[in-house]
């Protein structure tokens, strides 16, 4: 993001992106506007946050976005990170963000960007959730330890894009403990499949989500497509590759051939399956949902660990990590969002 500094006040500034603008309530900005003069090298204002702008300043005001002359001071930063999350990179080119901040804005760019996805599956879309997920793996990439950030920050109420996230964040911690390291490319292969790997869930009827009592059978038929179903809207968006499909296809695979759609067992499941399917398992079962009340954590990941349907390396770091870590009562993510609300 790039800064400008006022030589009359002595403040460091923001540059502001039309993305942001857009974000912005079109008449009335959330913040002081102000416009920078390379002439003179001196920053004005050009509006007052919550004074109504007329349509010729509001003209004004992209054109100038448009040529980088556009600029928000940085005493205004708590209202302009919230914004942020229209465009996501920023948080690579803002040294002045801390972790904690850095993850929230992550957390409500990929809550934002699955939710439209996953309401609306086209490719279009899943071009903009795909992108902010590569931003997302460049930050981890740049500092392996920030995924602790985001381990200690889990959703507790479920909805398609929280369990996402929760699921990704899970898988990408656990990845982390276990040989070999990998590659750039297959970190952000990883990140993708396991964010994506619930994906034809947005095909279920919301009515069978939200049920409380048993399924009927054709009920339950439209649950056990979902694996198939992710798949083949991948395919549909030109968006293929081995860990996506095995994500999708084995999460709901067990080690003793209980599971579905292809009733795989043992070593026919593949590592990304078994990864995905103590993620995703550990990410339901610690959120709140209409059938079932959320468990914490750690008693979840035990029950994982004594579990024989799931890999019991995964699934004893997964354990371990949370009890070394002193997770027992990590921070509620849906608090730090309740704000959108």
């Amino acid at each position: 993001m790039a800064q400008a500094t006022s030589q009359n006040i002595g403040e460091a500034y923001y540059q502001l992106s039309p993305e942001i603008l857009e974000s912005f309530p079109k008449f009335r900005p959330p913040v002081d506007l102000y416009v920078f003069d390379d002439n003179i090298a001196v920053m004005s204002i050009f509006s007052k946050k919550g004074s109504r702008l007329t349509n010729e300043q509001v003209q004004k005001a992209a054109e100038l976005c448009s040529k980088g002359d556009l600029f928000v001071c940085r005493s205004d930063q708590h209202i302009y990170i919230h914004h942020m999350v229209k465009q996501l990179d920023l948080i690579l080119q803002d040294e002045n963000l801390t972790e904690a901040e850095c993850s929230e804005i992550c957390l409500r760019a990929l809550v934002m960007r699955y939710t439209e996805y996953h309401e609306q599956p086209v490719p279009e879309l899943l071009d903009k959730l795909y992108r902010d997920v590569m931003v997302f793996t460049e930050y981890l990439w740049q500092d392996q330890y920030r995924i602790n950030t985001f381990f200690r920050r889990l959703f507790r109420k479920q909805t398609p894009a929280k369990h996402a996230i929760n699921t990704m964040v899970t898988g990408l911690w656990l990845r982390r403990q276990i040989p070999p390291e990998q590659t750039r490319k297959d970190f952000d292969r990883t990140a993708a499949a396991l964010i994506l790997h619930d994906i034809g869930m947005c095909k279920v009827p919301p009515f069978i989500l939200s049920k409380k009592t048993a399924l009927k059978p054709d009920e339950k038929e439209k649950i056990l497509q979902h694996p198939i179903t992710s798949v083949k809207l991948m395919r549909k968006s030109d968006l293929v590759f081995n860990e996506l499909i095995k994500a999708s296809f084995e999460h709901h695979e067990r080690l003793d051939g209980s599971g579905y759609p292809q009733k795989l067992s043992g070593s026919q499941i593949s590592p990304m399956g078994k990864l995905t399917a103590v993620a995703d398992s550990f990410s339901a079962m610690i959120c709140d949902r209409p059938y079932a009340k959320g468990k914490p954590p750690i008693e979840a990941a035990k029950e994982l660990a004594e579990d024989p349907r799931y890999d019991t390396t995964l699934a004893s770091l997964l354990k371990m990590g949370l009890v070394s870590e002193k997770i027992d009562n990590p921070i509620d993510a849906d608090k730090l969002l309740e704000d959108d609300k």
